[in-house]
């Protein structure tokens, strides 16, 4: 809602002074705003039962995936394990029951034989058991046996885990990031499974065998894992969801129930407090307010009566009673429109304003209305009724604590624009107040109970205020929209 910026310059009523206690209205402080237009949040309904399982299924779609990716994680982590420790195993059998049986002293000195003897071994029992490449390290990082002859005789320094190896004899199995120098001619087809262990010549001399094994298998063992995996957690998933799925909609069907129960119990309970309110105040009109109209005219002939006789003590003692009586006519008119809002609508806001402000006459305290009837005809029924009760309240702090003799009231519109709100305005030239005691005095000005009543409508209210310069209130209300 279009709210409109207030400051010292506002238009006010054509009979208002520009002064109050001796100040300009000008020199009053900034407005305090006590409710900002923003209308509370409405309860949300119960979602329906198509709409509660489709948020079901996309939540235990979105737990599938998040399972299925943390599984396949795992499934990834425990092939590579299980094959790194088959690997292992594997290499154990080979170097000790095929390569070290064909090692020979000779190897060490680059003998032709002895490296052809071994070569022989290793290419038709070792490579076929998915071996990709096979070293033979002296202590020393030289290279005196590998598959691939480029690599024969040149030397490399080896890693702490190698020299570990050959100081405490163990096999070391390990996934290969092949960045290396060692891995030239290994770098060609992803990562590879390296295993180590020391073997022994027949005359004791240590040597390290070293085979980089093939990771395919790895990748193959880690999608089957999946596979299980994925299958078992959907199928879980799934007969969850279908177990699930009833229970749900009984559950939805039962709170539907209970909500239009609710809504049914509050629907008579309004009714029934409308009834009541419409009862109460018919029996006001039609009962007190009728013999108090009556008496009123009764009195005030009385009145007449006496003046024409020549008692002018008696007729003004009559005449004030029957101000009196005029004063709880209008009282009890503004409390039918509390009690039954909808003859609001039958008088008009104009009319339940002037009614509002009537009693201050007889306290002494001046009063001008200035209601814009085609504006006020632009507010919904809520929006009148809280301008009326607004308006009410203001004048209420103004009788018990302003100790003001006039009063100000004026709606109209802000501006041209019809999306433009309708703006309330209530001034008086009281002993005014200080707005920063706001949070301490709301019990005693009943401001709590105006910010709540603006609130309900998303109106905006303001106030602004100063010790001995009066006090003015402010409400912006939003238009009814119109159909279409």
């Amino acid at each position: 809602m279009p709210v409109p910026a207030p400051h010292p310059g506002d238009p006010q009523p054509p009979d208002a002074p520009r002064a109050v206690g001796g100040r300009d209205h000008r020199d009053l402080p900034p407005w305090w705003t006590l409710a900002d237009g923003v209308a509370p949040a409405r309860v949300r309904p119960l979602p329906s039962r198509r709409r509660m399982l489709v948020q079901l299924g996309l939540a235990a779609l979105v737990v599938f995936v998040v399972v299925v990716v943390g599984a396949s994680f795992a499934a990834s982590r425990l092939a590579e394990r299980e094959a790194v420790n088959d690997a292992a195993h594997t290499t154990n059998l080979l170097a000790l029951a095929v390569v070290q049986p064909v090692l020979q002293d000779a190897l060490l000195t680059g003998d032709p034989a002895a490296y052809a003897a071994l070569d022989q071994v290793v290419r038709a029992r070792v490579l076929p058991n998915g071996i990709v490449r096979v070293k033979l390290w002296a202590p020393d990082g030289r290279i005196v046996y590998a598959d691939e002859t480029r690599l024969v005789g040149q030397h490399f320094a080896l890693g702490d885990e190698q020299r570990e190896t050959l100081v405490a004899p163990q096999t070391r199995a390990e996934v290969s990031d092949l960045d290396r120098s060692e891995n030239e001619f290994e770098r060609y087809g992803g990562k590879l499974l390296e295993v180590y262990r020391p073997v022994w010549t027949p005359s004791g001399s240590e040597l390290l065998f070293e085979v980089y094994g093939d990771y395919g298998p790895v990748s193959t063992r880690a999608f089957d894992l999946w596979r299980g995996l994925a299958g078992v957690l959907a199928s879980s998933l799934l007969l969850l969801l279908v177990l699930m799925a009833p229970i749900i909609w009984r559950l939805l069907d039962r709170l539907g129930t209970a909500q239009e129960q609710r809504e049914s119990l509050l629907r008579r309970a309004v009714d029934a407090s409308a009834r009541e309110r419409r009862r109460i105040a018919a029996d006001l009109h039609d009962g007190p307010v009728q013999d108090l109209v009556a008496s009123s005219f009764a009195v005030s002939g009385a009145a007449e009566s006496a003046r024409a006789q020549g008692r002018s003590a008696l007729s003004s003692t009559i005449g004030d009673a029957a101000s009196t009586v005029r004063a709880s006519i209008a009282s009890l008119r503004s409390l039918l429109v509390d009690i039954y809002p909808e003859r609001l609508a039958d008088a008009g806001l104009a009319t339940a304003v002037t009614d509002l402000a009537r009693p201050l006459a007889g306290r002494g305290i001046a009063v001008s209305v200035d209601v814009d009837g085609e504006q006020a005809a632009r507010l919904g029924e809520l929006a009148q009724q809280v301008a009326h009760r607004v308006t009410r309240e203001c004048l209420r702090n103004v009788v018990r604590h302003a100790g003001a003799t006039h009063v100000w009231i004026r709606l109209s519109a802000d501006g041209s624009d019809p999306a433009r709100p309708v703006v309330l305005r209530v001034r008086d030239d009281g002993i005014g107040f200080d707005p920063t005691l706001l949070p301490r005095l709301e019990g005693h000005f009943g401001v709590r109970v105006l910010a709540d009543l603006a609130t309900d409508v998303g109106a905006v209210l303001r106030v602004r205020s100063a010790p001995g310069r009066g006090t003015q209130w402010l409400l912006a209300l939003p238009v009814q929209k119109e159909d279409g």
